[in-house]
């Protein structure tokens, strides 16, 4: 039975970021399989600040550099809730790109990007049909194109390495 290599790709995703938040002096724990909208859940070594972690992970494959996404992360908005974007680069000797991003700022990037989108035409001036499918992007601009767009190349670079952001808890 050959292995499903997404499924490889996602479970090292989640062990490098199990491993930064150790790292960090996080207690973090893999959540069990199944467990909705969280694969690792995190606390400070006080026990006083609980989180969650969604973890997407990315091979360099591909010619827009991002992370498959669906229609439920529109509407997944809770603040002890992140995403970490992992983005394993193209072979073993790249390093490793982080982005922690709330939930908020990603169902927002998802749902106005994806509308966008369908709002204007497609090639040779054709209506877009909805999808399932949805993508987390390092630059939108050709979502919003001939206009500009709020998510411009470079956006994603405030959440590079932003753990701190999971200690700002309350």
């Amino acid at each position: 039975m050959a292995i499903n290599t997404t499924s490889l790709t996602g479970a090292c995703g989640e062990h490098y970021v199990m491993a930064e938040l150790l790292r960090r002096d996080f207690i973090a724990a893999l959540a069990p399989q199944g467990a909705p909208n969280m694969d690792i859940v995190v606390t400070d070594v006080d026990g006083t600040s609980l989180c969650g972690i969604q973890v997407k992970t990315r091979r360099n494959i591909g010619s827009d550099g991002g992370w498959h996404m669906r229609p439920k992360h529109e509407m997944f908005s809770e603040p002890r809730i992140f995403y970490v974007f992992v983005d394993l680069g193209s072979t073993l000797n790249d390093d490793l790109q982080f982005f922690v991003i709330p939930t908020s700022i990603v169902s927002n990037a998802i749902r106005e990007s994806h509308q966008a989108w369908l709002s204007r035409p497609g090639k040779n001036g054709h209506i877009r049909k909805d999808s399932t499918v949805r993508r987390l992007l390092p630059d939108y601009s050709k979502a919003w194109h001939p206009d500009e767009t709020p998510y411009p190349a470079g956006w994603l670079e405030e959440y590079r390495d932003a753990w701190s952001l999971l200690t700002e808890l309350t």
